[in-house]
C-alpha cells in the first residue's frame, strides 16, 4: 500500500512547535499512529492518558484498533495528540468555584460521573453541567479577583465508594489545602451580602426562566464535541429533582450542596414561595449558618446516631408495617367526611365559597349539598388523579385554602377547598396530594404527610408566649430574603419576624435543619420544573412547557396559567422527529401531543424526559451500579443507537 503524510499536532510540544508529519498507510491501526508519534516526539513521560483528536470531524479517535481506513482518515485530515483530562473550573451550587481534571473525551455523563466520584457526591446521575449566563465584562482584572479551589492535583480514583479518612473521603485528607477544599463542599457557606445578591442574575418572568435550561450540555457527547476547551468555566448542578437514597451518613456532599441549589433558587426567585415560607427559610437560613459556624461537619458524626435511628423509622412507614394494621381496619377503605367550604372560579362572577357536605373517598372528592343528603347523587364528583395540588395558606390571617386543577378534556378545571382549621386543612391537604399520585387514604405515607403539614404549619405560627428579647444585631436579615421582600421591608421590620420564625426551629441540628429546608421547598408548588419556550403543533404562538419528575405542564405565556398536565404514568411513548426537531408524545386515550422547542435544543428536551423516567427506574438493590446503558437508550437520541 502507498504510504502518505499525516500531519499530527503535539499540544505537549508548545503552541508554538510545529506539527509532525508521519509518514502511514491506510491499514495502520490509530495504537500504531501513536505509537509513532511517540517516538518522533523523542520525549520521554507517560502518555497513557493522550489521545488524537480529530478536529474537522469534531471527534475523539479512541479505538486504537481502527485501521486510518476505517476511520477514514485521510491526508487532509488535521489530528491534535491531547490528554483526554484537562483542567476544567466548575461553578458549584454554593457559588463557589473549583479547579479540577474532568474527561474531556468520554459522554458527559460519564465525565459527571468522575467528577462526583472526587468530590464524594453520590447519584451523579442526577447531576450535570450546564454553561454559565454570559457574564458581561467590565473590567480587565474582574477575572483575577475569584477565589479558586484546586484539586487539579487529586488522582481521579477508579473505585465508587471512599475510603473514609476522619470523616472525610481519604484523597482530602491530604493536605490543609485539600482538607479546607472539603470543608468549603460540605459546609454551608456563610450568608451572602445583600449587595452580592443584588448583582447576580435573577430572572425577571417565566421566560427567562425558559432560557436558564437552554444551557444544558448533552450528556451523549464529549466536552471537546461540545465545544469546552481546557480551563473553561461550567456549572455544576442538580439536574433531575428525584433524590434517591439520601444517608446524611454518606451524603455530607450531596446535602450542603443541594442545600445550597435550593437557598440560591429562593434568594434569586427562581421559584415563588409566600411571604411566610420566605420568613421560615430565613429562619432556617440563619440558623444552618449559626450552627455551621460553630460545629465541624466531620465532629457531627455523634449526632448522625440519633438522626439515622429517626430515618430508620421513617423508612418502616414509608414501607408500611405488615402486621401493625387490623385485617378489619382494611375491609373499610378509610374515607373524609366533613363541611368544606367550596369555591369555583368562573369568569366574570364575584360570588365567594358556598358550604357543602364533602366525602373523600378512594382518589376522589364528592360533595353534597347538606349531610342529609350524602346517601343520594352527589352534586359533583371530582377524580384528584392527576391533579395539580397548591397550598394557599396564611397562617396568621387563619386562612387554609387548598387549590386544585383538575385535569380536564379541555384543560384544567380550578377549584378551591377552603378549611376551617389547620388539623382539618392537614387531613384534606394530605389526601390531595396522595390522590394526585394515584394513591389512597390506606397508603401508608398518608399520617406521616399529614404530620409534615401539621409541623410545618406549626413552625409559621408565631409565638406570641415566648417574648423575642434575643434581638440579635449580628443578624443580617437582607441576605436571608429574596430582592423582592429586601425592597418591601426594611430590616428592623424583617429581623423580628425572622426571629420569631427562628423560635419554632432553634432545636433543631444542623442537618436536620437542612433536611426540614429542602423538604419545605419540596412542598412548593413550583418545585423541580424546568421550563422549555416550545411552539405546539398547530399552534400559532409561543408557550411554556414545565417538565417535572413526574409530569408534563403546558402554561399559557399570557396569563402564565397551567393549561393542561400530562403524567408519565400514563405515556406510552414518545419519539424526536431529529429532521424538523419535534418531539411527539402518545399518552393512554389516544392523546398524542408535539411541539418543536423555540430556544433550547430539543434534545435537551428529549433528555429531559428519558432522565426522569429513568431516574424512575432505579431501585433500591442496585443502588451502587448505575445502568448506563440505559440512559444513554433513554435520553440518546439518534446517536446513541
Amino acid at each position: 500500500m502507498a504510504a502518505w503524510d499525516l500531519t499530527v499536532t503535539v499540544e505537549d510540544l508548545g503552541p508554538d512547535a510545529p506539527p509532525l508529519q508521519i509518514s502511514v498507510t491506510s491499514d495502520l491501526h490509530i495504537g500504531g499512529v501513536i505509537l509513532k508519534l511517540v517516538e518522533q516526539t523523542n520525549l520521554k513521560r507517560d502518555w497513557s492518558d493522550h489521545a488524537l483528536w480529530w478536529e474537522q470531524k469534531q471527534q475523539w479517535l479512541l479505538r486504537t484498533g481502527w485501521t486510518l481506513d476505517k476511520c477514514g482518515v485521510h491526508a487532509d485530515a488535521r489530528l491534535i495528540f491531547t490528554p483526554q483530562h484537562k483542567p476544567l473550573r466548575l461553578g458549584l451550587p454554593n457559588g463557589a468555584t473549583l479547579k479540577m481534571r474532568a474527561c474531556f473525551s468520554s459522554p458527559v455523563f460519564r465525565t459527571v460521573m468522575g467528577i462526583c466520584r472526587v468530590l464524594n457526591l453520590r447519584h451523579p446521575e442526577e447531576l450535570s453541567l450546564l454553561r454559565p449566563v454570559e457574564e458581561k465584562k467590565k473590567k480587565k482584572d474582574k477575572d483575577s479577583s475569584e477565589e479558586l479551589y484546586d484539586l487539579t492535583d487529586v488522582p481521579l480514583t477508579a473505585g465508587s465508594v471512599q475510603a473514609l479518612y476522619n470523616g472525610m473521603p481519604a484523597h482530602f485528607a491530604d493536605s490543609p489545602k485539600t482538607e479546607a477544599v472539603y470543608k468549603m463542599l460540605s459546609v454551608s457557606l456563610p450568608s451572602p451580602a445583600p449587595e452580592a445578591i443584588a448583582k447576580l442574575y435573577r430572572p425577571a418572568s417565566i421566560v427567562d426562566k425558559t432560557h436558564i435550561h437552554t444551557r444544558w450540555l448533552d450528556s451523549s457527547r464529549s466536552l471537546m464535541q461540545q465545544g469546552i476547551q481546557e480551563n473553561d468555566k461550567l456549572g455544576l448542578r442538580f439536574k433531575y429533582y428525584t433524590f434517591h437514597d439520601m444517608d446524611p451518613k454518606y451524603d455530607a456532599v450531596r446535602l450542603t450542596q443541594l442545600y445550597e441549589q435550593a437557598r440560591w433558587a429562593i434568594l434569586l426567585e427562581d421559584i415563588d414561595c409566600t411571604e411566610e415560607e420566605m420568613m421560615l427559610f430565613g429562619a432556617l437560613q440563619y440558623h444552618i449558618g449559626k450552627q455551621s459556624l460553630s460545629q465541624d461537619m466531620v465532629s457531627s458524626c455523634q449526632g448522625m446516631d440519633d438522626l439515622e435511628s429517626a430515618l430508620k423509622s421513617l423508612e418502616v412507614k414509608m414501607v408500611g408495617d405488615g402486621n401493625s394494621t387490623d385485617m378489619l381496619d382494611n375491609m373499610t377503605a378509610p374515607e373524609l367526611n366533613d363541611h368544606l367550604k367550596i369555591f369555583r372560579p368562573k369568569r366574570l362572577t364575584l360570588k365567594g365559597y358556598k358550604q357543602y357536605w364533602c366525602k373523600f373517598q378512594e382518589t376522589s372528592i364528592s360533595y353534597y349539598k347538606s349531610k342529609e343528603d350524602r346517601y343520594g347523587e352527589p352534586i359533583q364528583q371530582l377524580n384528584l388523579k392527576g391533579c395539580e395540588v397548591a397550598p394557599d395558606v396564611n397562617v396568621a390571617g387563619q386562612k387554609f385554602c387548598i387549590k386544585l386543577l383538575i385535569p380536564a378534556p379541555e384543560g384544567m378545571n380550578e377549584i378551591y377547598l377552603r378549611c376551617e382549621n389547620e388539623k382539618q386543612y392537614s387531613q384534606w391537604m394530605a389526601a390531595c396530594k396522595l390522590a394526585s399520585k394515584g394513591l389512597t387514604l390506606l397508603d401508608s405515607s398518608y399520617q406521616s404527610e399529614v404530620q409534615n403539614i401539621q409541623t410545618f404549619l406549626s413552625m409559621q405560627r408565631s409565638s406570641s408566649a415566648a417574648p423575642t428579647s434575643q434581638t440579635d444585631e449580628s443578624i443580617n436579615t437582607h441576605s436571608l430574603v429574596s430582592p423582592r421582600y429586601q425592597k418591601k421591608y426594611k430590616p428592623k421590620q424583617l429581623t423580628p419576624r425572622i426571629l420569631e420564625a427562628y423560635q419554632n426551629i432553634a432545636q433543631l441540628s444542623l442537618t436536620s435543619a437542612i433536611l426540614k429546608f429542602l423538604q419545605i421547598w419540596q412542598a412548593l408548588p413550583d418545585f423541580g420544573i424546568s421550563y422549555f419556550m416550545v411552539r405546539f403543533k398547530g399552534s400559532r404562538k409561543d408557550e411554556v412547557l414545565g417538565i417535572a419528575n413526574n409530569r408534563l405542564i403546558r402554561i399559557d405565556l399570557g396569563v402564565g396559567d397551567v393549561v393542561k398536565t400530562w403524567r408519565y404514568s400514563n405515556m406510552r411513548q414518545w419519539n424526536v422527529n431529529w429532521d424538523i426537531r419535534q418531539v411527539a408524545i402518545e399518552f393512554d386515550g389516544n392523546i398524542n401531543i408535539a411541539f418543536g422547542c423555540v430556544n433550547a435544543d430539543c434534545k435537551v428536551v428529549h433528555e429531559y424526559i428519558g432522565g426522569y423516567i429513568f431516574m424512575s427506574t432505579r431501585a433500591q438493590q442496585q443502588s451502587d451500579t448505575l445502568n448506563e446503558e440505559l440512559f444513554h437508550k433513554l435520553t440518546g437520541g439518534h446517536e446513541a443507537l
